[in-house]
């Protein structure tokens, strides 16, 4: 039997535009019993606020044919069949490859994600135009097990505070879990492993302002009950939700941006499919001005080889890039042999 299906009429500055919606019935979150064809009007609802947020550059879709229960999976590069108001920009990744990945830039791009059963919209922090060098600085706080949002909250107030030293204005959203993220606009001048390194500083100066709150281990055994600050997400390719993307969670919850005065005291699981488009009508977009002014990261830079002069240099990478120059080894410490790495990182034969 033919699954149902209906035609929604979606308005693109360029004029309406027809979208097919397959299984419009169907619970993507079954505990609010919101449906694909609910989440499609969110779409349509926020589409200005994402779209400025999200809209413009590469974009991984997290997809699941049955609702947030069933396994989710990412489409990167456009799926056979994808129509001509969806666009594509050829993107490099960091093993050399190539190949073409999804750009939304209209209402309609975004309303057939959701046809095509995606939940969450992972953006890249890089414009299409020039997919190499990012617009924004990114920091992910992540609380480890014993910590949890207010303890996000104390380390982004205090982050915030760090950025504005190095001459950059601070933004955060929440992350639709436990997290925070922290953006910060900066001019596209300098490309991801640049950015990573700026990151890496603002993370280890923070860490040194709040070591017992806050903590730059990658390895898990290592972070403690404190926040992590998880600078990988500063890499080609690694994304987080984006601003305005519901989370593919039981109680529909949305990556929001907010206000710093809003902070403190904050419940994110306020913040949901059906609540953000009035909270959009009553109170706007906390970022609608983000872009307008962005920083450099050239004091954030001059920490990074500050702490290098030091003795501080490289952290791991995501265990799925290539060796890094300068890389320690990838190995969790409690499991390390010395005696088997050589001083660069890599794996000796001894």
């Amino acid at each position: 039997m033919a699954s149902e299906r209906v035609t929604l009429t979606v308005a693109d500055p360029d004029g309406e535009r027809e979208v097919a919606l397959s299984s419009p019935n169907r619970e993507v979150w079954p505990e609010p019993g919101i449906t694909k064809a609910e989440l499609a009007e969110y779409a349509q609802l926020v589409a200005e606020p994402f779209l400025a947020a999200n809209g413009h550059r590469p974009v991984s879709l997290e997809r699941f044919r049955d609702g947030i229960g069933s396994e989710g999976f990412f489409s990167k590069n456009p799926p056979k069949g994808t129509p001509d108001y969806v666009d594509d920009v050829m993107v490099t990744y960091n093993s050399g490859r190539q190949h073409p990945q999804i750009v939304l830039t209209r209402p309609s791009a975004i309303v057939w994600a959701v046809q095509m059963n995606t939940v969450v919209f992972h953006p890249w922090a890089s414009l299409a135009a020039d997919a190499d060098n990012p617009i924004e600085l990114r920091i992910d706080l992540d609380p480890q097990p014993g910590t949890d949002f207010a303890d996000a909250i104390v380390a982004a107030h205090a982050l915030r505070e760090v950025l504005d030293e190095a001459g950059l204005t601070a933004f955060i959203k929440t992350s639709g879990n436990r997290g925070l993220h922290v953006f910060a606009p900066i001019e596209p001048v300098h490309e991801f492993l640049v950015v990573r390194h700026a990151v890496i500083a603002a993370g280890r100066e923070l860490e040194r302002r709040m070591p017992d709150q806050v903590t730059m281990n990658w390895w898990k055994e290592e972070r403690g009950e404190r926040i992590f600050v998880d600078f990988n997400q500063a890499n080609r390719d690694r994304t987080m939700a984006g601003a305005y993307s519901p989370r593919a969670l039981p109680g529909a919850t949305v990556s929001t941006p907010v206000a710093w005065d809003e902070l403190d005291g904050l419940d994110p699981l306020q913040f949901t499919v059906r609540s953000i488009p009035k909270r959009l009508s009553e109170v706007g977009d906390p970022w609608a001005h983000m872009q307008d002014d962005p920083g450099r990261i050239d004091v954030l830079l001059e920490w990074w080889e500050r702490d290098k002069s030091d003795g501080l240099g490289e952290l791991p990478f995501p265990p799925e890039f290539p060796k890094m120059p300068g890389e320690p080894p990838r190995v969790q410490p409690s499991k390390k042999v010395a005696a088997n790495w050589d001083e660069d990182g890599s794996r000796s034969d001894g």
